[in-house]
């Protein structure tokens, strides 16, 4: 009688069991088959900025552009999710604002680029909110334009102010401007507003571009408004610059390369004359606080001339009028600005052929934001503008980032972790197949060998 040899028995059982394993592994953890988690759309340079009690700007660099958004919540489950588009438009620099925020609560949150969640080491990031404070921070505006050394304005640079510890940032709207709120700073701990001294508090400038290159500047708020044009891949130090004059329009032409154009500087000199007269904005003065977020802007020139109108914030809106046979015009923004700060530019040809333009800084004041706009007294100082509306908006307040992350972090190392959304069961399908083949192959081979022993 032959005598039965077992090992093979037990080596169908090993690869039935393993094929289980297999199956349920790759089920599991499907999203290694994710296209997304690609080293070029892993967020890099993550950072807190405009922290107050009920906000926060999170912002990151990607080598490609990428979707970004951002889930967050009081929880390591985050729960709520705040898009950067609602078009799902791909940037390489991102900016991404977290508002309706409790005061001084603890809030995680994980960055999602091209469909792959990325955290910080295994934990989500973590920061935690500043207390209300009360009204009591005069507007100090800091604005400016950023250009390449040939003279060409970028867009959606992200540009950083470090105020005292506190960091401030927005975007550069498509013209390559800029405006931020000083007085929106606040003490690194957020328990007060930063004191902000004219001539004495440094401001440290930072800049990062969607082609990854940078610049740095440092300046002194006298001179911020505006800052001149910052250079992308030079260090800048205008902290002896002259202060701005009564208007806050110093030429910010300053140290601009020899090859750049006067078209593509950030000209903003002040009133110019056409034929002997000049072309005036009145409805607006420097610094203004308006209540309405559809303003109407108004001014003289020499009859028929065209005008072009800018207003540069986040969201850059522009149009163009003529003056009227009685020396005036008029104009309105076609879509209601946001609150906050912005800038008015009114550009025109005169008879010499010459371009020339007038800049006016201006915030729109919503009933939500008081402590934007505010006279050191807390007496809030809104005045409205004859037949004119306001616009702009204030950049949101940084917040104080906890451990894991509490600063811009060079290169987040992200673990990669497929947050759930809804799309094609097609991976999943293919993924249980996979895993049920190689269950089903494991028992073939332990029948078969079992069969050969027997």
């Amino acid at each position: 009688m032959i005598k039965k040899n077992k090992i093979p028995t037990i080596l169908g059982i090993l690869l039935l069991f393993g094929g289980v394993f297999a199956g349920v592994f790759l089920l599991r953890n499907n999203q290694i088959f994710k296209i997304g988690a690609v080293p070029t759309t892993t967020p890099k340079d993550v950072r807190l900025s405009n922290l107050s009690d009920s906000s926060v700007t999170v912002s990151w660099v990607t080598d490609d552009a990428s979707v970004g958004f951002i889930s967050y919540g009081t929880s390591q489950n985050l729960g709520s999710i705040v898009r950067e588009t609602e078009d799902d438009q791909k940037f390489s620099t991102h900016s991404i604002t977290i508002t309706g925020l409790a005061p001084e609560s603890d809030y995680y949150f994980k960055i999602n680029s091209d469909g792959t969640a990325f955290d910080n080491n295994g934990i989500p990031w973590q920061f935690t909110t500043g207390k209300t404070l009360s009204i009591g921070q005069a507007a100090t505006l800091i604005s400016g334009s950023v250009i390449t050394s040939s003279g060409e304005t970028v867009k959606r640079a992200i540009v950083y102010v470090v105020v005292g510890g506190y960091t401030l940032s927005t975007l550069t709207s498509e013209n390559g401007i800029f405006v931020l709120q000083l007085g929106a700073a606040r003490t690194p701990d957020l328990f007060g507003y930063a004191e902000i001294d004219p001539a004495k508090t440094l401001l440290e400038i930072s800049v990062t571009t969607e082609g990854g290159e940078g610049s740095t500047a440092k300046v002194f708020p006298q001179s911020a408004n505006p800052v001149p044009a910052l250079i992308v891949g030079r260090d800048q130090d205008f902290r002896n610059l002259q202060p701005s004059s009564e208007e806050g329009n110093p030429n910010a032409d300053l140290n601009l390369p020899e090859t750049a154009t006067a078209e593509s500087k950030f000209d903003i000199s002040g009133e110019k004359t056409v034929s002997g007269k000049s072309i005036t904005l009145e409805s607006v003065t420097e610094g203004e606080v308006v209540t309405s977020d559809k303003p109407q802007f108004f001014g003289d020139g020499p009859t028929g001339t065209k005008i072009t109108i800018s207003v540069h914030s986040e969201t850059p809106v522009s149009g163009t009028t003529t003056v009227s046979s009685g020396g005036s015009w008029s104009w309105s923004p076609p879509t209601s600005l946001s609150e906050g700060a912005h800038t008015i530019t009114v550009s025109w040809i005169d008879t010499s052929g010459i371009k020339r333009s007038l800049t006016r800084n201006f915030i729109v004041q919503a009933g939500e934001l008081p402590a934007f706009v505010a006279t050191p007294s807390a007496t809030p100082t809104t005045t409205p503008v004859s037949t004119k509306s306001p616009s702009p908006k204030p950049t949101a307040t940084p917040a104080v980032i906890k451990s894991p992350t509490p600063k811009p972090i060079s290169t987040p190392t992200a673990t990669p972790a497929a947050l759930p959304q809804s799309g094609s069961l097609t991976p999943t399908i293919l993924l249980f197949m996979m895993g049920l083949g190689v269950i089903t192959f494991s028992f073939y081979i332990w029948k078969t060998s079992d069969e050969n022993y027997k």
